[in-house]
């Protein structure tokens, strides 16, 4: 069996690749046997090319919420430098194990997400890193919108910590203008640092904060979702190459 070679970003915060250690943990835990590896594209190590000379086989597998440019250019660009030709799943989101993931983290940080009557007075600001990539903000614009609509929450506004776009307190007061009696921030990020800090830190009006997701048993699920399927159509393509 191919070995899933997750691919992080990587961070000078250290809880960056404890974060990410942790998020492995859970992957072994569902999938005994399987072995896997992690790389970093920045600042943590090992790097990709430190890893990928050991694997006689594997299956990448981003740990990226969205196909912004570190999917379209710094991976596959790492790859190819380190001689690698490796089957390279596709990106997190959108998934509805995501929107059950920021469920997890706001029912840990209080919020009842359970009755509908709550959800129904609550809007939340779904906090996410930012990107100068259209599509990859269209992308969390779509899992806002569909956070909303299968939970029942009064609004879901988007905020970004970094780039263009509206901040936490301008999203939290169109939450308020929309009626909301309850406000919520979830950062759609996955590990903590300097940009989820900042979301943090222009929350305080908020009164329920999330944590990030971080090793949610759903993002660990996630995971070798997209390893199964990267795998499964690598191995589709075989015979086609070997013909």
């Amino acid at each position: 069996m191919p070995a899933l070679l997750l691919i992080a970003h990587g961070s000078r915060d250290p809880r960056h690749a404890a974060t990410v250690a942790a998020l492995v943990d859970g992957v072994r835990a569902r999938r005994p046997g399987l072995d896997v590896a992690t790389a970093y594209l920045d600042h943590c190590a090992p790097r990709i090319p430190q890893v990928v000379g050991r694997l006689d086989d594997a299956v990448a597998v981003p740990l990226l919420l969205n196909r912004a440019f570190h999917a379209k250019h710094d991976i596959p660009a790492a790859l190819r430098a380190a001689g690698a030709r490796l089957p390279v799943a596709d990106v997190l989101g959108p998934s509805p194990l995501l929107l059950a993931a920021l469920d997890r983290r706001l029912a840990e940080a209080g919020l009842d997400v359970a009755p509908a009557a709550v959800r129904a007075r609550t809007g939340v600001v779904l906090a996410a890193a930012g990107s100068s990539d259209p599509a990859a903000d269209a992308a969390t614009r779509a899992t806002a919108a569909a956070w909303q609509r299968t939970r029942g929450w009064a609004a879901v506004e988007v905020a970004y910590a970094a780039g263009s776009g509206p901040r936490v307190p301008d999203a939290l007061a169109a939450l308020r203008a929309a009626g909301a009696t309850h406000t919520a921030v979830a950062p759609y990020l996955l590990a903590p640092g300097r940009l989820p800090d900042r979301i943090a830190s222009s929350a305080t009006d908020a009164d329920t904060v999330a944590d990030v997701l971080g090793p949610a048993p759903e993002v660990a699920t996630l995971l070798l979702q997209r390893y199964d399927q990267a795998r499964t159509a690598a191995e589709a393509q075989l015979p086609a190459l070997t013909a």
